[in-house]
């Protein structure tokens, strides 16, 4: 049977610790990227680092977005996080999907497929993780997932406003202090991850490396 070398498709995600993307690699947002401030000019900086046209997801039970909605009913939350995040995926030129489900893994459109896998209404996250060399390498249902991929070409300011605000959002939704690891391994390389490494150190973030 001939290899299969179509790449893998790089999918924007929500960060919460249930999502798990089956195929397709991912970079974890809060929201998925919805009104996070420097989304915008961080989509083109991942997007000249990965191959082929961004795919954006939504997911089920979104905390950002609930908060950003002003909602409390999930059916209602997850509908308007679709419309929201289709108007978004066509703003930044990126592919829209559909929406991860409490179900099993299911392909949403573009290559993707996933679902969500925490119990509902309930986070096990005690740590968020960083993906530094190139999205989510190795799931795992005990952490949130942050991008920071994309640090190597950013500057400071940028860095901090999207970190940071990101960071803030996780730690005010959790019921434990949230310890801060980084994967290393990935596309980009390792030299490449230690530079987002670096900013990351740079802004007064640092990460136990985690395979």
């Amino acid at each position: 049977m001939a290899k299969n070398n179509t790449p893998s498709r790089y999918v924007i995600t929500d960060c919460d610790e249930g999502a798990q993307i089956n195929s397709g690699i991912r970079l974890g947002f809060v929201g998925s990227g919805y009104e996070l401030k420097g989304f915008s000019e961080v989509v083109k900086i991942l997007s000249k680092l990965f191959p082929g046209k961004l795919v954006i997801a939504a997911t089920s039970q979104s905390d950002w977005m609930k908060d950003r909605l002003g909602l409390t009913d999930w059916d209602e939350i997850n509908a308007m996080a679709q419309q929201h995040l289709q108007a978004l995926a066509e703003k930044e030129n990126l592919l829209y999907s559909g929406l991860l489900k409490f179900e099993d893994p299911k392909e949403i459109g573009h290559g993707i497929k996933g679902h969500m896998v925490r119990p509902k209404n309930m986070h096990l996250a005690n740590k968020i993780c960083f993906s530094l060399g190139g999205g989510e390498q190795v799931y795992n249902l005990g952490q949130y997932v942050l991008s920071a991929d994309w640090l190597c070409k950013a500057n400071e300011e940028l860095a901090k406003k999207v970190i940071n605000s990101q960071l803030d959002f996780l730690q005010s939704v959790s019921k434990t202090s949230l310890k801060l690891v980084g994967q290393m391994d990935g596309a980009l390389g390792k030299e490449t991850a230690l530079k987002n490494k670096k900013m990351l150190a740079k802004i007064g973030y640092e990460v136990e490396e985690v395979k």
